[in-house]
């Protein structure tokens, strides 16, 4: 039996590494990430130590994105940027780009994968990035968005932070120049079919998570869809450890992950239907190559009950709706979470115990909705306590593990909106906010105001709640809550 070397993780919260592997499952049940040389470590200041200790780049006065004024700061503070992105040449880029780059490959890429790894599809698109403005455009507004947001709190008050406005305007400026890099490729039937300009879109639809949820989503989902099927031969890019076209399949089932989950809370056939999923190739269920871990068969049923959910608004529900959805309903309840997980395909090894329980979170969910259209038809309002109830035993059971719980927002959007008492929704509220505290999307934020809104919705009624999968997608805006 190989025994690997303690982790520096562990060595430096000074407690004893159980050295069972990468990560360790001390690492992997505390929620920490399990390092194995000391990482690289950003400081709020410009140095770690000397003279201009603490000092920011907001008291430096530089403009944000100022490459001039950032190679000056590092003169006078002798600080290097580090190299993290390995064999990748950056020489062409400001240090501003170089900073923000570095910050997507540390943090972003993990932050929107279940388990990182050494095949994430995200930090492989970095390869790209270099290579291409818009793309690259794309990757630093994300990063920069995602610092930005650092300076932020779950109740919406800012920090004082030096660094935060430059930060923000950074964010700004890169997003700016990925829509104008964009709006100039559209209209160029080969550029706009690349790989690097799906990645791009498909990274957008991740930036709209972390600023809002509620902006641009939809229109780079649909945007991203029709390059998919009007080619699905694109060019062919050398990219260095993965394949273009394993790239386009991760980008495809992400697509339609984030199709399936996002169309549930907006207004009935906002979005166009993708491909069933017989004839999408997405390969199988993989904890390192997913977003967020639902699988595939529980995505079919969200899927189907959606689609169900826009015909019965159009009034065509019927008798065979009503028998399908219910076949639906009994095909999720008897999905085996525990033999899915440990039947996964893993390069690393994961507890299975957590990965079944955040597909619990998914299949609850997936309940819960599918008997809200359901409900719809039959005009009932059946009581759900008792998958309610299983279903914040299974959000709480993973409050500890920050790998898993960033995966959830959907399921606890869900729970939310069942919520019946005051207990209920503190406990939905303090998950948000967990939530928050794990990823920093502000979607996260936005759920939680969207709830609060519906809830004294509720306690000004009297009454039970009216069927919220309606109500919910007709608030005025299409939020995208995964």
């Amino acid at each position: 039996m190989v025994e690997f070397e303690a982790c520096y993780t562990c060595r430096h919260r000074r407690i004893q590494c159980d050295r069972s592997g990468i990560p360790c499952m001390k690492c992997e049940k505390g929620g920490f990430e399990c390092h194995q040389k000391r990482p690289i470590r950003w400081v709020k200041g410009v140095a770690i130590r000397g003279k201009m200790q603490g000092v920011s780049y907001s008291r430096l006065n530089i403009p944000a994105g100022d490459g001039q004024g950032l190679i000056k700061l590092r003169r006078e503070g002798q600080r290097d940027l580090p190299a993290g992105l390995g064999d990748i040449s950056m020489s062409s880029l400001d240090r501003v780009s170089k900073y923000y780059l570095d910050y997507y490959n540390d943090r972003i890429c993990k932050l929107f994968i279940v388990y990182d790894s050494n095949q994430n599809p995200f930090r492989s698109l970095v390869s790209l990035a270099v290579k291409d403005p818009l793309l690259l455009s794309a990757v630093l507004a994300l990063a920069a968005r995602h610092r930005a947001n650092e300076g932020r709190t779950f109740n919406g008050t800012e920090a004082p932070i030096p660094w935060m406005d430059n930060a923000q305007q950074d964010a700004l400026v890169f997003k700016h120049q990925a829509i104008r890099a964009l709006s100039q490729i559209v209209g160029d039937p080969e550029s706009c079919r690349t790989d690097s300009t799906i990645a791009s879109i498909f990274l957008l639809i991740f930036l709209d998570l972390v600023e809002s949820g509620n902006d641009r989503w939809n229109a780079h989902l649909e945007g991203a869809k029709t390059l998919l099927a009007l080619n699905k031969s694109l060019s062919q890019v050398n990219d260095p450890g993965r394949t273009v076209q394993e790239i386009r399949s991760f980008i495809t089932k992400q697509i339609y992950l984030i199709e399936t989950l996002g169309g549930t809370f907006v207004r009935p056939n906002l979005l166009s239907q993708f491909p069933a999923a017989d004839e999408v190739e997405l390969g199988p269920d993989t904890v390192e190559q997913s977003f967020l871990g639902c699988p595939e068969q529980l995505l079919n049923a969200v899927q189907f009950f959606s689609l169900q959910r826009d015909l019965a608004s159009a009034g065509q529900g019927s008798d065979a709706s009503i028998r399908n959805i219910s076949f639906m309903m009994e095909s999720v309840r008897s999905f085996d979470t525990h033999s899915w997980a440990a039947n996964l395909p893993r390069s690393t090894r994961h507890a299975t115990h957590n990965i079944a329980t955040l597909a619990e979170c998914y299949k609850l969910g997936a309940l819960i909705y599918g008997q809200r259209v359901l409900d719809m038809l039959i005009d009932e309002d059946t009581s759900q306590e008792e998958v309610v109830q299983n279903l914040f035993a299974t959000i709480e059971a993973l409050k500890e593990d920050a790998t898993l719980f960033k995966c959830i927002l959907w399921p606890i959007f869900v729970a939310g909106l069942e919520c019946r008492s005051s207990i209920e929704r503190e406990f939905v509220t303090r998950s948000l906010e967990r939530f928050w505290t794990v990823t920093l999307c502000l979607n996260t934020v936005n759920a939680g105001k969207i709830l609060q809104s519906y809830w004294q919705t509720q306690n000004c009624t009297g009454n039970r709640p009216s069927n919220w999968v309606l109500d919910i997608g007709q608030l005025g805006e299409d939020w995208l809550l995964i």
